[in-house]
C-alpha cells in the first residue's frame, strides 16, 4: 500500500483539527498543524505570535518529513492552506518520499466558531484567498 498524506485544509474553525484527530484514529496516525507550535504541551494553552509564524510552519514541514523518513502508512495535516506556498513543500516532499497526497478541503457546515479568536474581518480575508482546485 502507497503511503498517504492527507492534507486537511479550512479556515479557522472549520473543523480541520478534530477531522485530522478522528481520521488518525486515536492518533494511531501522526498530526501536525502550524498551530501545535503555538500551543503549550503541558497547558493546552494557545498563544500565537505573528514574528514567530515562520517558524511555525518550518516546525510543521520538519515534522511531517520526519514521519516520512519513519515510514508512516498516513500523515495527516490540518492547516488553513490558504494560499498555494503553504501546500506546495508538502507534495515535494511527498514526491522525495513515495507519498500520495490527497487535499480535503474542510467546510463549516457547523457553524462552530473559532478557537483562535481570529476576526470575522481576518476570516473574511481569508476566504477571499482561498482557491480551490477542481480539476
Amino acid at each position: 500500500m502507497t503511503p498517504s498524506l492527507i492534507l486537511l485544509r479550512g479556515l479557522p474553525g472549520s473543523g480541520k483539527t478534530t477531522l485530522a484527530f478522528l481520521f488518525s484514529e486515536n492518533k494511531t496516525y501522526p498530526t501536525f498543524s502550524v498551530d501545535d507550535y503555538f500551543t503549550d504541551e503541558n497547558t493546552g494553552a494557545y498563544h500565537f505570535r505573528f514574528q514567530d509564524n515562520h517558524l511555525a510552519y518550518k516546525q510543521c514541514q520538519e515534522r511531517t518529513e520526519n514521519a516520512m523518513k519513519q515510514g508512516h502508512l498516513k500523515i495527516f495535516v490540518h492547516n488553513t492552506f490558504t494560499m498555494d506556498w503553504e501546500i506546495e513543500p508538502y507534495f515535494k516532499m511527498a514526491a522525495v518520499y513515495g507519498y500520495i497526497v490527497f487535499v480535503a478541503t474542510v467546510e463549516n457546515y457547523h457553524g462552530n466558531s473559532n478557537s483562535h479568536a481570529v476576526s470575522e474581518e481576518q476570516l473574511q480575508k481569508m476566504a477571499e484567498k482561498y482557491k480551490v482546485k477542481l480539476w
